[in-house]
């Protein structure tokens, strides 16, 4: 299965991007308003600056009494690792546990396409599995 699939699977989910500039409080209002645990850095939306997650926040949040005014650019990780859709779902999930990643951007020519999540990672994964399982079954129980 390739990364292509698991991004058409969340075809009318809105790739969630924020700009450098905002602060820490407008990106913590945006996390909870679309229920998720991270959002890709963008100036324009297209391109990745950076991706910035919850546990970006709560590191900063330590003993910072200004943190949510802190600009996103401060708290971001800036060197973000990505894929591409051609990328296989082995490949994504052995880089994103490798790097201790939840969340990792899928890039085409540059462009942002997508972001998936180790929970999607993990769905997919189950789902072959149980797939293939019921193959087997059918296979065995033939009459």
């Amino acid at each position: 299965m390739r990364i292509s699939e698991v991004v058409a699977g969340k075809a009318s989910q809105v790739i969630v991007t924020i700009t450098p500039d905002a602060t820490v409080r407008e990106l913590v209002a945006l996390l909870a308003q679309h229920n998720i645990g991270a959002a890709v850095v963008s100036s324009d939306g297209t391109t990745v600056a950076g991706i910035v997650s919850e546990r970006d926040i709560v590191r900063r949040l330590t003993g910072d009494d200004g943190a949510l005014s802190a600009t996103v650019s401060e708290i971001m990780t800036a060197d973000v690792r990505t894929c591409e859709p051609g990328s296989s779902l082995d490949e994504v999930r052995t880089i994103m546990t490798d790097g201790r990643f939840r969340h990792l951007p899928v890039v085409e020519d540059g462009r942002l396409v997508g972001v998936v999540s180790i929970g999607d990672i993990v769905k997919n994964h189950i789902d072959q599995v149980e797939f293939e399982r019921d193959q087997l079954d059918s296979y065995v129980h033939q009459t």
